[in-house]
């Protein structure tokens, strides 16, 4: 479903932020704007903000910004269809009529789906009668209690060619319905159709607003040539877009309040089932590596949902596949991170063998992205000669070439040249061996690294990267920062933006949300005490770089004898040209995932030649002989 602006306009309209934010959280009112305690991290002090006469929420301890709609996707893991839904609802206002085709194809949905919930009924009946025991018998060997059924809508279904038919038609089903839903199979010979489920424990798989769209079913018979059997393609049910147990996850993510359980992802029906009895909010693929398209869905829930493996040989095989197929989709706030269990256990071993707090605890001992791919690209072959070192450097600057993002594919680039650095040092043998000890690793058989290299900025080369982090600030981002500082009332207009976007440079964006911050505040500061805070919380080096940056930006605004109200206009120029850029920026990653269905080739030529024009003009300086003249 769409919504156009107008709509969604007139519906936040109808709804004041604090009103809808404030069921969540208790909030207070402080001048213009309502304060409380962060729903996003733990904290003391207030630092939560809301603000009805703008339309905006900003959380200054977490950096998240935004309005009840994204409110209500980010602490109640909603859509952003499913919040609209919602918040039209308590607006009294009618969702937009969809066109007949596809409110006739919703129509159709809906009568395949109401024969789901009837076959689940029935799966469910069985299980508890007389021809579930072997079921109910492997159920109990796996130590899931008879209370936890219901919850997971567990049930059985008989070794019948064609029960669930029969029982469906009974009902009203017709058979060719029930072929299409994906519950019988139709032979290719032309006979009837018979049930796809025999003697198989089923588990229901729901779609992320918990409507059944599929089932999955693990067979009793040990010699039975399919282990575990998923529905097929369906009109309710897309495979590779579907995680089972999503809905379970999103309540149970809701039900943490501070947000700082991300998502898991493990690889079956059972693993998914004793993490959420953990109160850990699991999900599994069905059956395959993860899609691009369920990383998308994970990543609607979470920036780093966790991904979890056996440590053994054939888990860690299943980590590097994942890594291959993720890594050019990573972006910043949008990542993976890794739990790699003991070779040999899995999450409902755990929680059987140990119980919750340890499956907890094992889910927890998590490494990042950074860490498992380096290990993969260094672990490839043995590092005994320079051609193989030289082949690892290789693959490392390939690996950080494939992430789309280029400042991201920089900061990797850097990050894994880093720790290459740390495991071949520039020493003796006598002292390289030394050296792994003190940091946790060890050269092993043939060269091969074992264990973690040390951290990052732990080394030499690790400092002066970070520091090579000021002296790479662009001259316009640092000149728009620049005047921000020197006369901080220039920004009330773009608050929303710089909070959003920063100053077009992610070396100032803490600068940017501290002056955010302080303008939030209520305090009338001047620009020598703004200068005065930010030298006192640590900013003074920064603003260093600022100002020299600054200086060959050629912005006319910071010139000392422009007037005010034109050296406010012209920052405001070349302010509304960066956040411009960052827009279309969006828009064309929109359009290249397939988010953005009202781009074609030709719009999608026009608006990259913008962006590409605006980098440029923002690059060389042009941009202030654009300001001057718009």
């Amino acid at each position: 479903m769409r919504f156009d602006d107008r709509f969604l306009e007139e519906l936040k309209a109808r709804l004041r932020p604090s009103d809808v934010i404030g069921r969540t959280v208790k909030l207070k009112r402080q001048g213009r704007e309502y304060v409380g305690l962060s729903p996003f991290s733990k904290e003391r002090s207030p630092s939560f903000f809301v603000n009805d006469d703008k339309g905006f929420f900003h959380d200054f301890s977490s950096g998240k910004h935004g309005d009840i709609i994204s409110f209500l996707q980010e602490t109640e893991r909603l859509s952003f269809v499913e919040a609209v839904q919602r918040l039209a609802g308590e607006a009294g206002m009618q969702l937009p009529a969809e066109d007949p085709q596809s409110a006739e194809r919703e129509a159709r949905k809906q009568g395949l789906t109401d024969w789901m919930d009837l076959a689940q009924k029935w799966f469910a009946a069985n299980l508890r009668r007389s021809v579930g025991k072997a079921a109910r018998e492997y159920l109990e060997k796996r130590g899931l209690p008879e209370d936890q059924w219901e919850r997971f809508g567990l049930g059985y279904a008989p070794n019948d060619r064609e029960g669930l038919k029969n029982a469906l038609i009974q009902r009203g089903a017709r058979p060719g319905d029930l072929v299409e839903a994906g519950m019988l199979i139709s032979p290719d010979s032309g006979g009837a159709p018979y049930d796809r489920f025999r003697d198989r424990l089923m588990f229901p798989i729901l779609d992320a607003r918990g409507r059944i769209v599929s089932f999955g079913g693990r067979a009793m018979n040990p010699d039975d040539r399919a282990k575990y059997l998923n529905g097929p393609e369906s009109p309710l049910f897309h495979k590779g877009a579907t995680l089972y147990g999503l809905p379970e996850a999103r309540r149970i993510l809701g039900a943490e309040s501070r947000g700082e359980q991300g998502i898991i992802v493990v690889e079956g029906y059972m693993d998914v089932i004793a993490c959420q009895r953990a109160g850990l909010p699991a999900v599994a693929p069905m059956g395959t590596a993860l899609t691009e398209e369920q990383m998308e869905r994970l990543w609607r829930v979470s920036a780093e949902p966790v991904l979890c493996f056996d440590g053994d040989a054939a888990g860690l095989r299943a980590a590097y596949r994942s890594i291959e197929r993720s890594l050019p989709l990573l972006k910043s706030g949008r990542s993976f991170r890794f739990a790699l269990l003991e070779a040999g256990q899995d999450p409902d071993d755990i929680l059987r063998d140990k119980g919750a707090p340890a499956l907890r605890h094992a889910l927890s001992e998590t490494r990042p992205f950074i860490e498992v791919l380096f290990r993969r690209e260094a672990e490839a072959e043995p590092l005994d000669t320079p051609e193989r070192k030289a082949g690892l450097k290789g693959r490392l600057r390939q690996a950080a070439s494939a992430i789309q993002d280029k400042d991201l594919a920089e900061q990797y680039r850097r990050d894994l040249f880093e720790r290459f650095d740390a495991l071949f040092p520039r020493q003796s043998q006598q002292q390289q061996g030394q050296a792994f000890q003190q940091g946790g690793g060890r050269p092993g058989p043939g060269g091969r690294w074992r264990g973690p290299p040390p951290k990052l900025g732990q080394t030499a080369e690790g400092a002066q990267a970070m520091q090579a982090l000021f002296r790479s600030i662009e001259p316009v981002a640092a000149a728009l920062a620049h005047g921000a500082v020197d006369d901080p009332e220039r920004m009330d207009d773009h608050l929303e933006a710089i909070a959003r976007h920063g100053f077009g440079d992610p070396a100032l964006d803490g600068l940017a949300q501290e002056l955010v911050r302080l303008r939030f505040s209520g305090q009338s500061l001047d620009s020598a005490a703004i200068r005065r805070h930010l030298a006192h919380s640590g900013h003074d080096a920064l603003m260093h770089e600022v100002e020299k940056a600054a200086a060959k930006s050629g912005a006319p605004f910071l010139a000392a004898d422009k007037p005010l109200g034109e050296a406010r206009i012209r920052w405001s120029q070349a302010f509304d040209a960066l956040t411009r850029v960052a827009a279309l920026e969006q828009a064309l990653a929109s359009a290249k995932s397939g988010a953005h269905q009202a781009f074609d080739n030709s719009a999608f030529t026009l608006v990259k030649a913008e962006r590409d024009a605006l980098r440029r003009a923002i690059k060389t300086g042009t941009i202030w002989e654009d300001a001057a003249s718009s």
